[in-house]
């Protein structure tokens, strides 16, 4: 029904930047929430910034202020701007798609991309 492609991840010195991509396809709806989640060995995936399709964001803390997500429905497109990258920013970035009406855990979200490597490291 939905197809997610991420793209952008790859290798940056700590303190640099990377955007990353979300192209959708397929059978999306417009008010749909768009999210990044993010995996690195040995832990949990976790969030990283939610949009609803009215711009309303949430963000790890974590990542607060150094991470912008934003969409753009036209181009069926969600970013992810990440400054001031750390080491602990290093893990495999997914995009997700949640059209329930609950989308707080990424056991909601029903549809994911294969995943983009970011890897942060001098």
């Amino acid at each position: 029904q939905v197809q997610l492609v991420e793209s952008g991840g790859g290798l940056v010195q700590p303190g640099g930047s990377l955007r990353l991509s979300c192209a959708a396809s397929g059978s999306i709806f417009s008010n749909a929430v768009m999210a990044w989640y993010r995996q690195a060995p040995g832990k949990q995936r976790e969030l990283v910034a939610a949009i609803t399709s009215g711009g309303n964001i949430n963000y790890a803390g974590s990542v607060k202020g150094r991470f912008t997500i934003s969409r753009d429905n036209a181009k069926k497109t969600v970013y992810l701007q990440m400054n001031s990258l750390t080491p602990e920013d290093t893990a495999v970035y997914y995009c997700g798609y949640c059209s329930g009406f609950r989308c707080y855990a990424a056991r909601e979200y029903d549809y994911w991309g294969q995943g983009t490597q970011v890897t942060v490291s001098s």
